[in-house]
């Protein structure tokens, strides 16, 4: 017997048929079909025996080859699983009344197209939902905004390029966000930061998409609970020493997301070919990157150090060991741990240096940090006082330079305010000659005043002359000790008469001993 669509098609085109055949076959035809009511089509009434797998609290209608959500679905059912069907769109009226005891809804690869904005109104207590395998391309503004109980959330193999800001708002219990496998370029960071971050959120999957570029400071700054569920293997991203040390650090504390897919966390050298390799290789091959230590932190003397027990999980219980094992104690003068499980030392000694433990325990999970602390033994204002000694030293010699220099090489003054500048230098020696002839001037006069007075040559007293100066008085004077034929023009014979009237009055003068 044939039913529902088929039946229809087949004797719709003009066939005549009687009342009763109608009221005969459109029961049937409910079972498996949709029926239009009021212009809309909606889903036929639930068949626990054809249609779908009724358990208690269960309700499975998979692989059905449904075109729409099943009516008058029960209202205690718990998990609802609808996947491997043909229903491309989620209205708003998928179900008329309120699941309250809705725990699980499964809509995986239905070629699902679009979502109302009010698809979820009606189940606002679902703790799991599935929408992967689909065909969705986009998520639009509060479109989970009424799943506020939702702690699980599946959107891998879409095809979803974008995402509004808003999409998630209101999932507040929302632990595990499944993004892999579509479109996706950007990373979404406002998921994990402080601001508008979700509390609860513990794995974020971005792997095998088409982001390019991550926020490599913003994620080195998260906390290790965190980081250890940010899976972004199978992204297009540029090698750089940047990223291999962020994935080197997570890779020593063993976080899941470095840990598990190590071979799958690559990235693309430039080039034309844009040939991969493994993130973790690049201080071997490529880059060269610096190797990392996980855990060290270096300081100086009289320094206060904060160290941190980054664990992988939250809310853990902590505890210290100073270097040696020794526990900490209020008997620690220097030590001591603070409000949020760090450790605080300081003023520091050199003896601080060594490894210090962080012992975290949970219910569930034990782990175990180790610290690595160096005190260098010196301030760390001795270096900036030695800098100032050497600046200062160098600061002197250059003056001391420009001062030799100007002291050798500035020219004399030669502005009008300058006592003596009516005078007229033309060479260096000008200075001794005038000297000179003002001397012999003078000497001149003297020796005729008295002349004048004595009738006679004066005597007078002179002191005894080496033999050398001898024959530089009586032969020709040159101050400078150069040559004559050095003198040129005008200024050589006026030099000349000079020196001879200076030798002339020492030659005529009496010598008395």
């Amino acid at each position: 017997m044939m039913v529902g669509s088929q039946w229809l098609s087949q004797h719709a085109s003009g066939a005549a048929f009687s009342r009763r055949s109608l009221i005969v076959v459109l029961p049937l035809t409910l079972l498996v079909a949709s029926v239009r009511v009021g212009g809309q089509l909606i889903g036929s009434p639930l068949d626990c025996h054809k249609t779908c797998v009724c358990a208690s609290n269960i309700v499975s209608c998979s692989k059905m080859n449904l075109t729409h959500v099943p009516l008058a679905l029960p209202r205690y059912t718990a998990i609802l699983d609808l996947s491997f069907n043909s229903i491309t769109r989620l209205h708003a009226e998928w179900t008329p009344v309120k699941l309250m005891r809705l725990d699980s809804l499964l809509l995986s690869h239905n070629g699902l197209v679009f979502l109302s904005s009010e698809a979820f109104v009606h189940v606002s207590r679902l703790r799991s939902l599935d929408l992967s395998s689909n065909g969705l391309r986009q998520l639009d503004e509060y479109i989970f905004e009424p799943l506020e109980y939702l702690e699980v959330l599946l959107l891998y193999n879409n095809r979803i390029s974008q995402i509004d800001r808003t999409a998630f708002s209101g999932l507040l219990n929302l632990q595990r966000l499944y993004l892999s496998q579509n479109q996706i370029s950007r990373f979404p960071m406002e998921l994990v930061k402080e601001r508008g971050r979700l509390e609860t959120l513990r794995l974020l999957d971005v792997s095998s998409n088409r982001i390019k570029s991550l926020p490599l400071q913003e994620l080195q700054a998260l906390p290790a609970w965190i980081n250890n569920g940010l899976y972004f293997h199978n992204n297009p991203l540029p090698c750089s020493c940047e990223l291999y040390d962020m994935l080197a650090r997570w890779h020593l504390k063993e976080l899941s997301s470095a840990t598990d897919y190590r071979s799958s966390l690559t990235c693309l050298l430039p080039g034309a070919q844009k040939e991969k390799l493994a993130v973790l290789d690049l201080d071997k091959v490529y880059l060269n990157c610096s190797e990392v230590r996980v855990m060290e932190e270096k300081a100086y003397l009289e320094q206060f150090l904060v160290l941190d027990c980054d664990t992988r999980e939250r809310d853990m219980k902590k505890s210290w060991e100073l270097p040696g094992n020794i526990p900490v104690s209020p008997d620690h003068k220097t030590v001591m741990v603070r409000s949020d499980s760090s450790l605080q030392i300081g003023p520091l000694k050199v003896e601080d240096s060594g490894v210090y433990t962080c012992l975290a325990t949970s219910d569930t999970f034990n782990e175990t940090l180790y610290v690595t602390v160096l005190v260098f033994n010196s301030t760390s204002s001795g270096g900036l006082e030695n800098l100032k000694t050497a600046y200062t030293t160098l600061v002197a010699c250059l003056v001391s330079v420009v001062m030799v220099l100007i002291y050798l090489y500035l020219t004399p003054c030669r502005c009008p305010c300058c006592p003596d500048q009516g005078l007229e230098k033309t060479d260096p020696t000008d200075s001794l000659h005038s000297s000179t002839v003002s001397i012999s001037q003078a000497h001149e006069e003297m020796e005729q005043q008295e002349r004048v007075k004595g009738g006679g040559f004066s005597y007078r007293q002179v002191p005894f002359l080496q033999p050398k100066d001898q024959l530089e008085q009586n032969g020709r004077l040159n101050p400078i000790g150069e040559e004559d034929e050095e003198w040129q023009g005008d200024s050589r014979e006026r030099r000349r008469s000079d020196a001879e009237s200076v030798s002339s009055v020492c030659s005529d003068t009496p010598m008395v001993v």
